[in-house]
């Protein structure tokens, strides 16, 4: 099969930042311990918003290193995103920003005891890994700037 073009697959990762739900995200603490985790996100076209329990070891990562990586997709299809990781308050978002969240995923952190805080993720990364015969040029992103 030939490799897909890469305008496509920028669609293709754009179609999947738009309507998927969960992301995996890889983060480390500051003595470089690493944490892998499932989390819901909600995409506004130039960020990824999440929620974590404050004294999460996801949270505490990246409120610490302010760095993380994701895995958008399924293995033999995946966008892997870095990100720079801005955390927020959980009321700090505009309320039209944060109601959109719990309506993307289903899930209202208001809703629980637990503290949460919000991190706001803006790609500076994405590479679009398929089958080994798309190695080449599967870069999209580079510094925060689509390549195509």
């Amino acid at each position: 099969m030939p490799a897909p073009l890469r305008a496509q697959r920028r669609r293709d990762t754009e179609h999947r930042l738009t309507n998927d739900i969960d992301v995996r995200v890889a983060s480390a603490s500051a003595d470089g311990a690493p944490y892998l985790m499932p989390l819901s996100f909600d995409w506004d076209g130039e960020a990824l918003l999440m929620a974590t329990p404050t004294d999460s070891p996801t949270g505490r990562n990246l409120a610490a290193t302010r760095a993380v990586r994701l895995g958008l997709g399924h293995t033999r299809d995946v966008s892997m995103i870095e990100g720079e990781v801005e955390i927020l308050e959980i009321d700090a978002l505009p309320q039209e920003r944060g109601d959109r969240f719990p309506v993307h995923t289903g899930f209202d952190p208001h809703a629980l005891a637990t503290p949460y805080r919000r991190s706001r993720i803006s790609p500076r990364r994405i590479q679009a890994w398929r089958e080994v015969n798309v190695r080449p040029d599967r870069e999209l992103m580079r510094d925060g700037r689509w390549l195509v």
